[in-house]
């Protein structure tokens, strides 16, 4: 029986005999969605972040069979379209935040989850939500990013 779950607003059914494999691999080999990264393997990095029913999830620890009925939104399917970015996203650019990238769609999504629950982060919050790993050190520009976004969010729904 193929595990069905949603994946950046279409359904997917993926076949039993992957039950095990891991997400981040499912999407990045099968789906070839390349925007979550492997980083450590080890759930600590945050590279294969994903939302999983609007939840921070590291792709490279949860199951192909535990997505089974939820919702997951991967970095390709954030924004509607590329003339509609997701204000994070939007004020990512803005910031100019990335500097190698390779941390920033794992980044975004853990931003997104954080505004989603508070809306208006103080820096604390930010900086205990924002657990993903930066190798090029763009923190402070990271937190601009999400202060700037939570302001947006004032007259923009995330």
């Amino acid at each position: 029986m193929p595990i069905e779950f949603t994946l950046n607003r279409q359904p997917v059914a993926a076949p039993d005999d992957k039950a095990d494999m891991p997400l981040l691999w499912f999407l990045r080999e099968d789906l070839r969605l390349k925007g979550t990264k492997f980083g450590c393997g080890i759930g600590q990095c945050g590279a294969c972040t994903v939302l999983a029913n609007g939840s921070v999830v590291r792709s490279c620890l949860m199951r192909l069979t535990d997505a089974k009925g939820l919702s997951i939104v991967t970095i390709e399917g954030l924004a509607r379209d590329e003339q509609h970015l997701h204000p994070v996203q939007q004020a990512w650019i803005e910031t100019d935040v990335p500097q190698c990238g390779y941390c920033q769609g794992g980044q975004i999504l853990s931003a997104v989850a954080l505004l989603e629950r508070t809306p208006h982060p103080s820096d604390a919050d930010i900086d205990s939500a924002m657990t993903n790993i930066c190798r090029c050190g763009s923190y402070v520009r990271i937190r601009k990013a999400v202060k700037t976004a939570a302001l947006r969010s004032k007259t923009t729904q995330l």
